[in-house]
């Protein structure tokens, strides 16, 4: 066994999205050799993303408190007066928002559901934001583009909110093909994400 402290972190590393505690006991046993000044940049950069960064109130987006001048809570895209409010782009997590954002190609708005419905580990629709989804249907929204990674989860799920979002009347739209099935968006080229924004249907 690790020493009490040394353990604690590696369990805690662990619980990192696709870490195990073999990759987590290297990351701690650089740090222990990493020179204080190198050690210390990374706490600190640990305090600062706790204390600067916010989720926006509309699209859970993170965000840095510095730009949220006016304090209303929202990102730099949603608080961009030019982008289309009737469409709403919707994916699993922030790096696919990101993805989208590099084509160029899309001027709505976005909704990060936080997950996928895990059917492979018995999860259910808890594991999105599906109630706070129906809540943004309120508003001027008037086509819904189902972004998600074409995984068998990831289709799950796009049936589910197809299911969720049908008494809403709203276009319900899925990105076109031009993704490989078994893909995510955050590995695709610009130009993949683009034909595959065109190709909505």
């Amino acid at each position: 066994m690790y020493p009490r402290s040394i353990q604690k972190l590696i369990e805690l590393f662990s619980h990192f999205p696709t870490i195990g505690p073999r990759t987590a006991s290297r990351f701690v046993f650089y740090l222990l050799k990493a020179p204080d000044k190198e050690f210390d940049e990374f706490v600190e950069a640990l305090r600062n993303v706790r204390r600067d960064i916010r989720q926006c109130s509309f699209c859970f987006n993170s965000f840095e408190v510095a730009e949220d001048q006016g304090q209303t809570g929202l990102c730099v895209i949603c608080r961009d007066g030019t982008r289309d409010k009737a469409l709403l782009c919707v994916v699993e997590k922030e790096s696919d928002l990101e993805a989208l954002e590099k084509t160029k190609q899309y001027r709505g708005r976005y909704f990060i559901l936080g997950g996928v419905n895990g059917i492979l580990k018995k999860e259910g629709p808890q594991n999105i934001r599906a109630k706070e989804l129906k809540d943004r249907m309120a508003g001027e929204i008037q086509e819904v583009i189902l972004a998600l990674n074409p995984t068998t989860e990831g289709e799950a799920t796009v049936l589910y909110l197809e299911r969720l979002l049908k008494p809403f009347g709203e276009k319900i739209s899925r990105l076109g093909r031009g993704l490989p099935v078994g893909g995510e968006l955050e590995y695709a080229d610009e130009e993949t994400l683009r034909s595959a924004l065109e190709g909505r249907k």
